[in-house]
């Protein structure tokens, strides 16, 4: 049996290694080829060396602020949406009454694209600013944490949903072990529940860490980098690096430095 296996185990894994070398292996290894030229086109690139990468991390480029924004967005990010959803996971594996439904219902806004939800939210902030005579573009702040607010909103249900499944395979017994110890609920938690459930936290860490830090069409919706770039995020600058150059002669191999970013 193990022969055969052995045998055919190329055969098998062929299709998926071409698969994977065309879909990921040949354009990661163009882009960063590219990202050390500058063209319009991919047959007219000219080698410019280091060039791209300096005129990305100078001191006066837009990408280490947009760089850093992104990085502080993904820290709030990734710290709230999952202390939320595990504290949702908590309330709703208690069996209290209802609580498919509430499930549901916390999941729904994973559903909404995010560009609907991104004018979504721009609506409802702008609603709320208007009281005061401004709107979310009125200070970098308010567009931060609207963009917090709204992955919040959209991906805490989603989560929940993870924890929910990794709390419900915690094995009762423990809990009661803990209990006739004298454990208290802290204890119980922090002992026996969360290091039984760091799976589910590897996994809900490792998806709420990709979805902020490569987040681009809600926040293209929400504030579109205003004021002033200061709430462009990384993919953002990127896309503006890469189509936003006017006039069109400016345009001109300028596409070397988004490869590098």
């Amino acid at each position: 049996m193990k022969r055969n296996i052995k045998k055919y185990f190329p055969i098998f894994l062929l299709p998926i290694t071409i698969a994977f070398a065309f879909a990921f292996v040949i354009p990661f290894s163009m882009g960063v080829g590219l990202s050390f030229t500058e063209f319009t086109a991919v047959t007219d690139a000219k080698w410019v060396g280091f060039q791209n990468y300096i005129s990305a991390f100078s001191s006066s480029s837009d990408f280490l602020h947009a760089l850093g924004f992104t990085a502080l967005f993904t820290v709030v990010s990734v710290v709230t949406v999952n202390v939320f959803s595990f504290a949702l996971a908590l309330l709703l594996t208690r069996g209290i009454r209802g609580t498919n439904l509430f499930r549901s219902v916390f999941f729904m806004p994973n559903l909404i694209g995010g560009i609907v939800l991104g004018y979504i939210w721009n609506l409802l902030i702008n609603a709320v600013l208007s009281s005061f005579g401004v709107d979310i573009t009125y200070k970098a702040e308010y567009g931060f944490w609207g963009l917090v607010i709204l992955t919040n909103w959209q991906l805490i249900g989603y989560m929940m949903v993870i924890y929910v499944a990794g709390l419900q395979n915690v094995p009762h017994d423990l809990i009661e072990a803990a209990q006739i110890d004298g454990a208290s609920p802290a204890k119980t938690l922090f002992s026996v529940k969360i290091p039984m459930v760091m799976p589910s936290i590897t996994i809900c860490m490792f998806l709420t860490l990709t979805n902020s830090f490569k987040m681009f069409d809600q926040n293209l919706a929400l504030t579109a980098g205003a004021p002033e770039r200061e709430t462009e995020m990384l993919a953002l600058n990127i896309y503006n690096t890469f189509y936003g150059r006017v006039p069109a002669l400016r345009r001109q191999r300028q596409h070397g430095i988004p490869c590098a970013q």
